[in-house]
């Protein structure tokens, strides 16, 4: 059966429910997103990086945050919350971060030292009264060293990790800021902890760009300009309105028909008509990976180097570039040549079934034991490009070498979810390999939290459970090294040394696709994967 006829269904009831807010107001944005629900709105979003992208960022800062205003240069890490951090040069493992003054959450209150205390709580100390354990999965993954925080004075913390962590202040951007204040207002009126989040997740509070005004779960969100924003750039826009579409040719026809003003990854083979019809196409280059990230424990065949080189050699990029309309760069590693952490591999990743063959036929496979694989894949979803067409097209191609591959298809949510939980989980049903993509734009997303053994579920995203020595101790090196030019010497040896061992099937980088009305203005495409909601507005 086409995996997409799994959709069709959803497709046809789609575009109806749309039809009622054909006329927006001036000033409105409309936007499809890729996932197929509202990604959570209490501070700490799910639905992957697109709920930072569309929940998180707008509505909520963070102590460190990426500067998503150019288009032109590699995105920076810059203050946010905090104004300056440092580590103690006595104690590597303790963090100095002044805090900015004057801020004000949504509800009015505050923004200090004891709520950046309150926030880490709420994700860390389970013995908080607003620990939420819905959030640590989404949260501690990301920043897996980061202990407790102690107030120093109002506008001055102290933020503790377990071991030496030069990575911390890059991590700290996936920690939004709510509103104490906020929260206890909510919980005084709710019988329990999960019920005031789920209270607060309704109408939540942050110190962001934005303001929730409306939320329907799994049909709409809308946010109105914070006018009493603290940054120096204030939202253009006046509202803001965020619509699952999960299915890319229900977006396009949903943007063609000027029920959304927006859409994220059009449907490839709409492009031309999307041209056609006077709409703009936004792409950047981006550190973000599409690839099949393999389980390792004993009994898998992607426990053998030699089967996943084979993979990686039997993947025609340039033909899947073709498909996807050119929005995809072929990636031959996590960072790409030319990167400072790229580090010369000696295995190049290219298309070369004839090799391939020649490897697994070394590994034991061959016409009389062909090589079965199971992949976990999703069906949309954030950062997941094309996901069934793609697995579709690499699927033909590894038939050809020799290689069966089944799919399982789940909600993205859900493949999300097992991502924390390793192919060691009933979750994974017996599969040897996932498509989750992911953003490689620090250390930490590109490569610690996959290669480190300390990293295996449910610390982080170690998800095929891949320990080696060797790499705990590049990793090591990389977490102690506090000079930049230091550090991306050991994080250029760590990558080398996993592209080496194929410890991905690299398959593509997205390049963030999109498409919108002609009426909207000032979008600017950064080379992240995150981009700025402050800027665009409908002319």
């Amino acid at each position: 059966m086409h995996l997409r006829r799994l959709l069709l269904a959803a497709t046809f009831g789609l575009l109806p429910a749309l039809a009622a807010n054909h006329a927006a107001a001036q000033g409105t944005i409309r936007i499809g997103m890729t996932a197929a629900d509202i990604p959570l709105t209490h501070g700490q979003p799910d639905q992957g990086f697109e709920g930072n992208r569309f929940t998180g960022i707008p509505l909520y800062d963070s102590l460190t945050a990426w500067d998503l205003t150019r288009a032109d240069r590699p995105t920076p890490l810059v203050p946010s919350l905090a104004t300056e951090w440092s580590v103690d040069p006595n104690d590597k493992t303790r963090w100095i971060f002044r805090l900015r003054r004057g801020v004000k959450f949504h509800d009015g209150s505050e923004f200090n030292a004891d709520a950046v205390v309150w926030n880490v709580r709420k994700v860390l100390d389970r013995d908080a009264p607003h620990f939420d354990p819905r959030q640590v999965g989404v949260t501690a993954t990301r920043m897996p060293t980061l202990r407790r925080a102690e107030k120093i004075d109002d506008y001055t913390v102290a933020l503790i990790t377990s071991e030496p962590d030069s990575l911390l202040p890059i991590n700290l951007t996936n920690l939004f800021m709510a509103s104490p204040t906020h929260w206890e207002r909510k919980r005084a009126a709710a019988p329990n902890a999960e019920a005031a989040w789920n209270a607060f997740a309704a109408d939540p509070s942050g110190t962001g760009p934005f303001r929730l005004v409306r939320f329907v779960p799994r049909e709409r969100v809308e946010y109105v300009r914070n006018e009493n924003y603290w940054g120096e750039i204030k939202a253009k826009a006046e509202r803001i309105v965020l619509l699952p579409i999960p299915e890319a040719n229900a977006r396009t026809a949903a943007l063609l028909s000027g029920q959304v003003d927006w859409i994220e990854a059009p449907a490839p083979d709409a492009l031309p008509q999307l041209r056609a019809r006077g709409m703009q196409i936004h792409s950047n280059v981006q550190p973000h990976v599409w690839p099949w990230q393999p389980c390792f424990v004993e009994g898998s065949p992607l426990a053998d180097v030699r089967v996943r080189k084979a993979i990686n050699l039997g993947i025609d990029r340039e033909g899947l570039k073709t498909l996807l309309g050119g929005m995809m760069v072929p990636a031959v590693g996590t960072v790409q040549p030319g990167h400072p952490w790229w580090g010369n591999p000696s295995f190049q990743i290219k298309y070369d079934p004839a090799e391939a063959r020649r490897l697994l036929a070394e590994a034991g496979y061959g016409p009389q034991r062909p090589l079965n694989l199971k992949v976990q894949i999703s069906a949309s979803g954030s950062g997941q490009m094309q996901p069934l067409p793609m697995n579709e097209f690499i699927q033909q191609n590894l038939r050809a070498i020799g290689v069966n591959v089944e799919f399982d298809v789940l909600e993205w949510n859900t493949l999300f979810t097992n991502w924390r939980r390793g192919c060691k989980d009933p979750s994974a049903r017996g599969a040897h390999a996932i498509n989750v993509s992911f953003a490689a734009m620090d250390p930490f997303f590109a490569m610690v939290r996959f290669w480190d053994s300390k990293m295996a579920p449910p610390v982080s995203n170690n998800w095929g459970h891949f320990s080696d020595p060797r790499f705990d101790a590049m990793v090591a090196a990389a977490r102690n090294a506090f000079d930049p030019a230091e550090r991306d010497a050991a994080l250029a040896r760590l990558h080398a040394a996993g592209v080496d061992e194929a410890l991905f099937i690299w398959i593509a980088h997205d390049v963030g696709p999109r498409a919108m009305s002609p009426r909207v203005r000032g979008f600017v495409q950064p080379q992240s994967w995150f981009v700025d909601l402050r800027l665009p507005f409908i002319q």
